[in-house]
C-alpha cells in the first residue's frame, strides 16, 4: 500500500510538472508579449506627458526607456532632427521614415493602428532580429518610434524554462524523499492494524495496537484493541458453551450407567478398608492386643484405612461431579508453561522424599485453552503417579510438543514398563496394574480416571505409552 501511494504521490506531481511545463512552452511568450505591449503603451502614455514643446528627452523617459528596455526615437516633423534613447539614432531614425512614407522592406505584422500610433511587430531582415514598435505622430508635432527586440523574450522563455526543468527534476528528487518519509509515518500504523487483524484472525488475543496517534487511525486502532479483548472474552464464552452442549448430548444416556458403576465400584472398593477397621476394632474389643504397642499397631491400621477410605471417597465425589457434569469446564486462554512449573515447585518436597528429579526445559511461554484449575488437577495426578513408580534413574522429564494447532503434553518416568494387556484399561476406574504396590503407597485407582474424565470434559484426548526405560503418559489441549 505505501508504495502503491507513494508512486500515485509521485505520478501526481510529474504530471503537474508536465503540464505547467507546457503551459510555459506554449504560453509564456505570448504572455511575455503581451506584457512588454502593456510596458509599451504605458511608457507611449507618460512619453505624451513627458515630451515639451521642443521634443528633448528628459531624464525621466531615459529611466523609463532603460527600465523597461525601450528604445525610445523623437524626430521633428520633417525628421532633420532627431534624438534617441540609444546611439544608433540615424538608424532607427531612417526605420521611421519608411515607416511614415510607405516604404520599407522589413516583413511586418500590424497588431494595432489607430489615429495616435501604430503597433507592430517587424523583423529586421539584415541582422534577423525581430521588433515590437509602435510609432505616430505627437500632438506638438514630433515622431516617434518605440523599439523592443523580440529575441530578448524569446531567450527569456528559453531561459526560463530551461529553469524550471532543472528545479522540476530537483523537485522530483526531493518529493521522492519527503513522500517516502511521509508514507512510512502514515502506513506504518495501517501496517500495523493489517498484522493485528491477522493475528486476530488466528485467535492471537496477546496482539494489541501500540500506536499513539491522535487521529481516526489512533481510534481505530484503540476499537482493534476494545474488539479484541471483546472476542477473547466471547470465544472463551463459546467454547465453553459447545463443550457443555456436547456434554449435554451424552449426559442422558450416561447417568444411569455411571451411577450403577459407581455403586458397584463404591461397595467393591470400600469392602478391603471396611473390613480391616471392623477386624481390629473387634480385635481391640477383645482385648486381643493387651500390650500398649500392639493396640497402637491396631489403632494405626484402623487410622491409616479411614484415611484411605477418606481419600477415595473425596475423589469419588470429584470424579462423580465430573461425570455428572456438576463441575463444567470453564475455557480461558493460560500459559501451560508456567502451570506446569507451579506443580513441580508445590510437589519439591514430594520429590526430595523419593530422591527423584523431574527435568522441564521449556523456556517459552505455551499458550493453550482449557480449565486451568482441572489442567492443574491432570499435571498433578501425572507427577504423583510418576513420582510413585519412578525406578532405576528415578527420573521424570515433562514436555510440551506442538503439533499444529494441539500442544501435547508428555510426562515420562524411568521404571518398569506397564504390561501390553493392561495399557487400554489404565484409565478406568479402581483399575490396577500393581495393587499391592498401589496400595502400599495409599493409591486408590482413580487419579487416572479423574484425568481421563477432565479430559472428556474439554473434549481432548489422553494416554500412557511403554518406552524403552520407563512409561510416558500424554494429555492433549488447543494452543493459541
Amino acid at each position: 500500500m505505501r508504495s502503491e501511494l507513494s508512486l500515485l504521490l509521485l505520478l501526481l506531481i510529474v504530471a503537474d510538472l508536465v503540464a505547467i511545463g507546457l503551459i510555459t512552452r506554449f504560453y509564456l511568450g505570448p504572455f511575455y508579449k503581451q506584457d512588454k505591449i502593456r510596458a509599451m503603451k504605458e511608457t507611449y502614455d507618460k512619453l505624451v506627458k513627458m515630451v515639451d514643446d521642443t521634443g528633448s528627452l528628459s531624464d525621466e523617459i531615459m529611466e523609463l526607456s532603460v527600465q523597461d528596455n525601450i528604445m525610445i526615437l523623437l524626430a521633428n516633423s520633417d525628421l532633420t532632427d532627431s534624438q534617441s534613447t540609444k546611439h544608433d539614432s540615424n538608424r532607427n531614425r531612417t526605420r521611421l521614415f519608411g515607416y511614415i512614407s510607405g516604404f520599407y522592406n522589413d516583413k511586418i505584422t500590424i497588431l494595432k493602428k489607430s489615429d495616435e500610433y501604430t503597433l507592430q511587430e517587424s523583423t529586421d531582415s539584415k541582422i534577423n532580429t525581430s521588433y515590437l514598435e509602435m510609432w505616430g505622430q505627437l500632438s506638438n508635432g514630433y515622431w516617434f518610434l518605440l523599439q523592443t527586440p523580440l529575441e530578448s523574450m524569446t531567450g527569456a522563455v528559453r531561459l526560463t524554462l530551461l529553469f524550471y526543468i532543472i528545479v522540476g527534476l530537483i523537485t522530483v528528487v526531493v518529493s521522492i524523499c519527503l513522500i517516502s518519509l511521509i508514507m512510512r509515518r502514515y502506513t506504518r500504523p495501517i501496517a500495523m492494524l493489517t498484522d493485528l487483524s491477522k493475528r486476530m484472525a488466528n485467535q492471537d488475543f496477546n496482539a494489541h495496537y501500540t500506536g499513539k496517534e491522535r487521529n481516526e487511525i489512533g481510534e481505530l486502532g484503540q476499537s482493534f484493541n476494545k474488539m479484541s479483548r471483546e472476542l477473547e472474552q466471547t470465544i472463551s464464552e463459546l467454547k465453553s458453551a459447545n463443550i457443555e452442549l456436547q456434554k449435554d448430548n451424552e449426559r442422558k444416556t450416561q447417568i444411569d450407567e455411571v451411577r450403577k458403576e459407581f455403586l458397584n465400584n463404591v461397595s467393591h472398593e470400600l469392602k478391603t478398608p471396611l473390613a480391616l477397621i471392623q477386624g481390629y476394632a473387634e480385635g481391640l474389643k477383645d482385648n486381643i492386643a493387651e500390650d500398649p504397642e500392639s493396640r497402637d499397631m491396631y489403632l494405626d491400621v484402623i487410622i491409616d484405612e479411614a484415611s484411605k477410605m477418606n481419600t477415595m471417597v473425596r475423589k469419588l465425589l470429584t470424579l462423580n461431579q465430573l461425570e455428572f457434569g456438576n463441575d463444567p469446564v470453564v475455557m480461558e486462554r493460560f500459559d501451560l508453561r508456567e502451570l506446569i512449573a507451579g506443580v513441580i515447585s508445590g510437589m519439591q518436597i514430594m520429590l526430595e522424599e523419593a530422591k527423584v528429579k523431574a527435568f522441564f526445559m521449556q523456556d517459552t511461554p505455551v499458550m493453550v485453552w482449557g480449565d486451568s484449575f482441572k489442567i492443574e488437577e491432570v499435571v498433578t495426578n501425572y507427577l504423583s503417579n510418576a513420582v510413585n513408580h519412578a525406578e532405576g534413574d528415578r527420573i521424570i522429564r515433562i514436555t510440551c510438543e506442538e503439533e499444529g494447532k494441539i500442544v501435547k503434553t508428555k510426562v515420562f518416568n524411568t521404571g518398569q514398563q506397564i504390561p501390553e494387556n493392561d495399557l487400554p484399561h489404565v484409565f478406568e476406574k479402581f483399575y490396577k496394574t500393581d495393587k499391592a504396590r498401589t496400595r502400599e503407597y495409599g493409591g486408590s485407582g482413580i487419579g487416572l480416571s479423574i484425568v481421563q474424565a477432565i479430559m472428556d470434559g474439554h473434549g481432548k484426548e489422553c494416554g500412557v505409552e511403554n518406552k524403552p526405560d520407563g512409561v510416558e503418559f500424554w494429555f492433549t489441549l488447543e494452543s493459541v
